[in-house]
């Protein structure tokens, strides 16, 4: 069962709604014909920094609490919190705080000074945790919290995002690990949002999803 894909969106009416909220504070941008190159080198019609979600609080409560929804219908005796730096970190320490759960955070590498830690405040052999993220596109970022977790011998229970574009090498890199995602919304929801909203046109449609297709390629 590929669970990272039948698991991805649980609220399909609440993905609908952060979509749009996404558009509106324009964490997300789409430039169909004015395209973005990423720091990979990708050539892309969308930009998404959900940090842009911390300064509106009804929206970063809104994010905690699906979070939180997830937890307590699926993970409720998960044993601490665990944010990506930096961007997972934020919403992380508040779904930590509500649940009075323990918080983690993981770098992208361990420091080169002090006690050179890569996990900060501290997840135990064998406890259970779950992963928070802002964001995913090629999975790399949350994987190598996944892998510095395995490395200490934690049990990650699954992925919780507040986006994710679905690339296929994504979801395969979270099925292989056999960490399942949760995501809040997706490429997918927001692009027919976008389209009902007056975010892009009908004529754009086609090089969007020849873009989701092929990301490496395009727009060639």
């Amino acid at each position: 069962m590929n669970v990272t894909q039948q698991n991805l969106i649980l609220d399909k009416e609440f993905a609908e709604e952060l979509a749009l909220n996404l558009l509106e504070i324009n964490a997300v941008i789409l430039r169909p014909n004015d395209p973005f190159t990423w720091s990979s080198g990708w050539n892309s019609p969308i930009y998404c920094d959900n940090r842009l979600t911390l300064r509106y609080p009804e929206i970063r409560k809104k994010i905690s609490k699906a979070f939180i929804r997830i937890l307590n219908n699926r993970f409720p005796e998960i044993g601490v919190i665990t944010g990506t730096a930096t961007a997972g970190i934020p919403h992380a320490a508040w779904v930590a705080g509500s649940l009075d759960k323990p918080l983690a955070y993981v770098r992208a590498k361990a420091k080169s000074y002090g006690l050179g830690n890569q996990i900060e405040g501290g997840v135990d052999k064998g406890q259970s945790t779950v992963v928070i993220e802002d964001l995913i596109s090629t999975g790399g970022s949350a994987m190598s919290v996944i892998d510095a977790l395995k490395f200490i011998g934690a049990d990650i229970r699954a992925v919780l995002t507040i986006f994710t574009y679905g690339f296929d090498s994504a979801n395969q890199r979270f099925e292989k690990a056999g960490v399942p995602v949760f995501a809040l919304t997706d490429y997918a929801t927001l692009i027919d949002v976008a389209l009902d909203e007056g975010y892009i046109q009908s004529r754009d449609i086609e090089l969007l999803n020849r873009w989701r297709a092929n990301p490496e390629r395009w727009p060639n």
